[in-house]
Order: C-alpha cells, then sequence, then structure tokens
C-alpha cells in the first residue's frame, strides 16, 4: 500500500512536510483534508494503529478547536463523540497525517518521520 499525506495545502507546516517526503523521495497519495474529510470509521483506525489519545488528533491551534471551546469540552465527550466532531471538519484535524499500512504519524516532527519513513 502506498503512503496517504493527509494535509491541508494552506498549511506551512503541511508544506514543509511536502516537500520533505519530496526530498526523500518518499511515495505517496496526496489528500486535501478539507475537501475530503476523514470519516469515523478511518478516524477510529488511524487512532489505534497511531497509539497516540484521540486528543492528539485534534488541531488545537486551529480556529475550529478555539471557536467551538474544545479545550474545556474534550474530556467530557465520549471517544464517539470526538470522532464524530473530528469527521465533521477537516479543519480540526491535527496535521499533516501519514497513513501507512501499520502505523499514523500525526503532525510533522522530522525526526519521527526520519525514523519511520
Amino acid at each position: 500500500m502506498m503512503l496517504a499525506f493527509i494535509c491541508y495545502p494552506g498549511c506551512s507546516t503541511c508544506k514543509k512536510a511536502r516537500v520533505w517526503l519530496d526530498k526523500s523521495g518518499i511515495a505517496y497519495k496526496f489528500r486535501d483534508i478539507k475537501e475530503e474529510n476523514p470519516t469515523e470509521k478511518e478516524l477510529a483506525d488511524w487512532h489505534q494503529k497511531s497509539g497516540l489519545t484521540l486528543r492528539r488528533f485534534f488541531n488545537t491551534s486551529g480556529l475550529s478547536y478555539r471557536s467551538l471551546g474544545l479545550k474545556d469540552k474534550l474530556d467530557g465527550m465520549t471517544e464517539k463523540e470526538q470522532l464524530a466532531l473530528l469527521s465533521s471538519d477537516g479543519m480540526l484535524v491535527k496535521r499533516p497525517l501519514v497513513v501507512g499500512d501499520d502505523f499514523v504519524l500525526v503532525g510533522f516532527r522530522e525526526k519521527e518521520w526520519a525514523e519511520r519513513l
């Protein structure tokens, strides 16, 4: 399976990550998170593969996150409610995401990506 690279093209971190992937010669399928929102099922699968808390999948610096006051609401929400919320708006999702067969990387940390990819 080819890696999926899921990002928002207007995001500077996503642009850096894409340049890094290209320079590293890593093949990927590009997906614009705003055009093609992740589904609840995809998010649940990615969450499970990542080994991270679901909170790590939220774009905490985004306008949507702040305007919805999620900082104070997330802890009171069930996992299902959080997944439904994430799947409702791609801009709530931390990006970029790299999805492989058995792993998911959330956010761009060059050292972590270099070790994993």
